[in-house]
């Protein structure tokens, strides 16, 4: 049996079928101020992969976050089979809450074929058992924050995460809009390709707009900054699993008009690059009393 928290959040992307193309998820509570935008993702590429024959893979998926999720509540999935062709397979997915849609999502899959190769190489980056897991925040600066801040600090999820570059979040100093994160599920799962990449979509939303805020100063912990996930795009290129160690390469070419887009590359510890990322969210900065 997996660790408990693996096995919560396998349980959460696990979804109950309502009917062929209506399935319900659990939301999760982890400190965050509404649902975790990688959650309702992961969910939505579940329900979409239910309703696609079992050898085409999702390559790609675009979704707008429209309405920040409720974790006390459920959330209602509903796909529509936009297309199955020859080769390729297209869903339309709806996220419903408390009758309102939280997120428009459309996912193409494709049947396994070979073509022409290349990528871009890995960076050249320390290996994940030479850096040292993130550190907890003193005690006496960590009561000081809000409960909510607290327990997503405290709660320890299914991903770990070590940081090649690691920074003060509360003290935050300015730097490139750069950053390489070595991610990995905290225990061993199952072989399906179908489960690692709802895994991966759920911790891509982890650190990734966060690279826009480098360059300013900033963090999540910066008490006028409000900053929340606009939309999110993954391509899946190669096989990964998603419980060995990948590397999130992440940047952010630009930040205007109150919202940040970053870009976001995984590989492989053997250098392959499995995913690539996109995402814009707002970065307000609130005026203070």
């Amino acid at each position: 049996m997996p660790l408990p928290v693996v096995a919560e959040l396998l349980d959460l992307l696990a979804l109950e079928r309502l009917e062929d193309n209506l399935f319900r998820g659990q939301s999760r509570d982890i400190g965050t101020r509404y649902v975790f935008g990688g959650q309702v993702l992961g969910q939505a590429l579940s329900a979409a992969q239910q309703t696609v024959n079992g050898e085409r893979q999702a390559h790609s998926l675009h979704g707008y976050f429209l309405r920040a999720g409720d974790v006390d509540a459920p959330i209602v999935y509903s796909v529509e089979r936009a297309r199955d062709g020859h080769s390729f397979s297209a869903r339309r997915v709806v996220a419903i809450q408390h009758g309102q849609p939280i997120l428009n999502c459309a996912v193409s899959f494709q049947v396994a074929e070979p073509g022409v190769e290349h990528q871009l190489s890995m960076p050249a980056v320390p290996m994940p058992e030479d850096l040292a897991p993130p550190q907890p925040l003193p005690a006496e600066e960590f009561a000081h924050l809000p409960v909510k801040l607290q327990r997503w600090l405290g709660m320890q999820g299914g991903f770990e995460f070590r940081h090649v570059w690691p920074r003060d979040e509360l003290r935050p100093a300015k730097r490139p809009p750069l950053q390489h994160v070595w991610f990995r599920l905290r225990d061993r799962v199952d072989d399906s390709p179908v489960l690692h990449r709802a895994l991966l979509a759920y911790a891509s939303d982890f650190h990734l707009i966060g690279t826009a805020t480098l360059p300013h100063g900033i963090s999540y912990l910066t008490p006028e900054l409000q900053m929340a996930s606009l939309d999110h795009a993954m391509w899946f290129h190669r096989p990964f699993r998603a419980d060995e160690w990948l590397l999130y390469s992440c940047d952010s070419p630009s930040a205007s008009g109150a919202r940040g887009l970053a870009r976001g590359s995984v590989y492989s510890r053997d250098g392959r690059l499995v995913a690539s990322t996109a995402q814009e969210g707002l970065i307000r900065l609130r005026a203070t009393e």
